[in-house]
């Protein structure tokens, strides 16, 4: 049997490609990178960085950056709650997960955002659980019901409690880190077992251009020691943040993330590390960052390639859109994402259910976004020989008697061939009117209803779940909540 090919995308040349690494090398050497945090200067100026300690700057040698790369590892494995799924991060697997840290929930009933809440964040992890498509969750939505500086640590916790998933999540304090460490180490058992069989990715974002500021810097340092994998998400903003020039955007991205590989193989030599980020090629029109922009997705694909060649994992945030409802433009967006995505070969692929500007989720979007997941899936598992010969055999006899319908070879196959989405119609157009003409949206949010009617049942027992929320209770009172707040029905 002749293996399928694999499909695939590259947006720079080789030439070009070195020369852009080259010249991050050189950016960081000449200009340096900014570094509020006392400890990751103390670690750089260890290792024999030159740091103008007036001004935060560290500059960093080509020595230091290769040292890094050669002890950061190529790939690493996540694992799910219960310690038995394994997604392996490397090469060219791809996995899907939901945008992170949205602001907002687009309610499909009003078509309006609002606030979310803690009904609503349970609401979202339970679907994620039932998405097969996404094969790691997100801490995908802020609670306005709780105080802000512990809403990192919170959300953790809901997610935790309802989704097996492997978990992409961060920190909006330093503070926050401790709690969400030990809410981790309680699913997991043991800080050993956790190191073994990591369960979440941290994101860290340096702030464009050059700066790693104390909060992100220092989660670098906790996650590396902690054996939690970090995702390096820079963000340059075409023309605002960074350079205007796609290729401009990619030196200064590529550098950002170099000083953080650096800055985690300095705290722990071996500690995974994703090579990642959110770009934008900002609209100097409207002077927003639209992330469904094809030129952001140039530069997403592009520095993938770039992450590849280095020998890193690599992450990105496509499969989103800016628009502000669940309407063709999320659906033309978020779909030109995920397949690019793919085609890229992009490890981590962060950005279902999310729209305007990565600020809002939608449950009706994330259910699309799983049907585009999945056909993305289906393009880079590419065209497989399944009979020897292919096909010769099916057209013995006479023509006028063959039946490909009833044919067992149809029977046998239709199903791996084919995917047979949910919410996407395929009616005619009278089975259509039928139905009552329901848009695309309306079809999702009926499937979101019918998802969560399965049930939100909490995948963790009891114990571990008491566990949680003695950490969570704990971390509260530090900051004057009494009482967390009870999930209606729960």
């Amino acid at each position: 049997m002749i293996e399928p090919l694999r499909p695939s995308i590259k947006l720079l040349s080789d030439a070009l490609l070195g020369k852009i690494v080259g010249e991050s090398y050189q950016l960081l050497e000449r200009t340096g990178v900014f570094v509020e945090n006392r400890e990751a200067t103390r670690l750089l100026l260890e290792a024999g960085a030159k740091v103008d300690t007036s001004s935060g700057r560290a500059f960093i040698s080509a020595k230091l950056i290769d040292g890094a790369l050669a002890t950061a590892p190529k790939k690493f494995t996540l694992y799910d709650a219960h310690g038995e799924k394994s997604f392996l991060v490397a090469g060219n697997d791809v996995h899907f997960d939901p945008g992170s840290a949205g602001l907002r929930l687009f309610d499909h009933q009003t078509q309006s955002e609002r606030k979310a809440i803690t009904a609503d964040l349970v609401h979202f992890s339970s679907l994620v659980q039932r998405l097969e498509h996404f094969h790691f969750q997100s801490t995908g939505l802020i609670s306005g019901d709780v105080p802000e500086t512990i809403s990192d640590c919170y959300r953790l916790f809901i997610a935790l409690q309802y989704c097996s998933k492997p978990v992409v999540t961060g920190l909006f304090v330093v503070e926050g880190f401790r709690p969400m460490l030990e809410m981790l180490v309680a699913v997991r058992g043991s800080a050993a077992s956790l190191k073994e069989r990591p369960l979440a990715i941290f994101d860290a974002c340096p702030s464009p251009p050059l700066k790693w500021s104390n909060l992100t810097a220092q989660s670098l340092i906790d996650c590396a020691r902690a054996g939690i994998p970090s995702e390096l998400v820079s963000m340059p903003l075409t023309g605002a943040t960074a350079p205007v020039t796609l290729a401009g955007s990619l030196v200064q991205l590529t550098a950002e993330n170099l000083a953080g590989v650096v800055i985690t193989q300095l705290a722990m030599p071996g500690a995974p590390v994703i090579f990642g980020g959110s770009p934008s090629c900002f609209d100097m029109r409207t002077a927003n960052p639209p992330m469904g922009a094809i030129e952001t997705m140039m530069i997403d694909s592009a520095y993938s390639q770039i992450g590849k060649s280095l020998g890193l994992p690599t992450h990105a945030y496509m499969g989103l859109s800016d628009s502000k409802c669940v309407d063709a433009q999320a659906g033309l967006e978020s779909g030109m994402g995920a397949l690019l995505a793919a085609l890229s070969g992009i490890n981590v692929v962060s950005g279902g259910g999310m729209m305007d500007y990565e600020s809002a989720q939608s449950f009706e979007k994330l259910v699309i976004d799983n049907e585009i997941c999945g056909m993305a899936y289906r393009l880079i598992a590419g065209i497989s020989q399944r009979d020897e010969p292919i096909a010769l055999d099916l057209f013995t006899g006479s023509m006028n008697e063959i039946d490909f319908l009833t044919h067992p070879h149809t029977l046998q196959w239709h199903q791996v061939e084919q995917r047979y989405p949910r919410v996407i119609n395929r009616d005619g157009y009278g089975g259509w009117v039928q139905s009552g003409k329901p848009s695309l949206a309306d079809r999702a949010s009926l499937e979101v209803e019918r998802l969560l009617e399965e049930g939100e049942e909490p995948i963790l027992s009891v114990d571990v779940r008491s566990e949680l929320r003695k950490i969570m209770e704990r971390h509260a009172r530090k900051f004057g909540l009494a009482d967390l707040p009870a999930p209606k029905g729960h």
